[in-house]
């Protein structure tokens, strides 16, 4: 994710540690599993969409959105381990970028795994997992509302690459994902998750209890192919209804309309946030 958190070289390396993807089985729990009192109409985005580590600046967003070659930005709502600073990133930029044409992504950069590489603010243990969850998922959706991101609106917990084969720390995950997406659907925001396909993707993809895990999956799979069915690495039947998203390039140097940012690309067919 736009080197938020380490070095492109270093999530390379950890990216490999659980192998190749695999095919999973059953399709995920429905978005709106848990009670709630109105859900609002899913807001879903599908085409060419970016995210950088740091908002861009309004003049940039309105100068690429003239090109139309993406419709959708993702942007770092916050999280402890929220690796750049967001100078730009106001409710003011929000309305202005939505009023642009734009649909936006948020992102939270939530706890992070005891067994994964590399050093973070912020880290889950099997004790932690589930009051973590629920603590960052309330401050995801204050971060959100006060953006001016409504209910309804889908927020993607970033996972990064860890060691799935450690079960221990595995199941760690997956009880803070799960305390996550459920205090999310409680304040009615939509529950999505971004991680690797050979690891914190795949745990959630093939995780064989289902229960409160996201409805919507945005997969980093760096082979160049935009697209969110041909290189699916599970099971047809899972996270469908505009419920993907693939990252399928990193660290891709752009200009457009004379202003220059370094993006990650994505193919996108899944739920985005709601403004105005």
């Amino acid at each position: 994710m736009a080197e938020h958190r380490q070095s492109r070289k270093r999530r390379y390396v950890t990216w490999g540690v659980a192998g190749a993807a695999v095919v999973a089985g059953a399709g995920i729990a429905a978005q709106t599993s848990m009670a709630a009192t109105v859900w609002p109409a899913q807001k879903t985005y599908t085409g060419r969409a970016f995210d950088t580590c740091t908002a861009p600046s309004l003049a940039a967003m309105k100068a690429w959105k003239t090109t139309d070659y993406y419709g959708a930005a993702a942007v770092y709502v916050g999280g402890k381990n929220r690796g750049c600073a967001q100078p730009n990133l106001t409710a003011s930029w929000v309305k202005s970028v939505n009023a642009a044409g734009w649909k936006l992504i948020p992102i939270y950069v939530g706890a992070q795994p005891y067994c994964q590489t590399g050093s973070s603010p912020e880290k889950l243990t099997a004790a932690t997992a589930a009051s973590l969850g629920a603590q960052d998922a309330t401050d995801a959706v204050a971060k959100a509302g006060a953006l001016g991101m409504k209910a309804g609106s889908a927020i993607y917990l970033d996972m990064e690459p860890y060691d799935i084969t450690n079960k221990a720390c595995n199941d760690a995950v997956l009880t803070y994902v799960r305390s996550f997406s459920k205090t999310l659907r409680a304040k009615t925001y939509r529950a999505g998750y971004y991680g690797f396909s050979s690891s914190s993707a795949k745990a959630v993809a093939t995780a064989a209890d289902k229960t409160d895990l996201p409805g919507n999956l945005w997969y980093a799979l760096w082979d160049n192919k935009e697209t969110t069915t041909a290189d699916w690495p599970w099971a047809a039947t899972q996270f469908t209804n505009h419920s993907r998203a693939h990252q399928y390039m990193v660290n891709s140097k752009e200009t457009r309309a004379g202003y220059t940012i370094t993006v990650d690309r994505n193919s996108w067919d899944a739920p985005v946030a709601i403004v105005g």
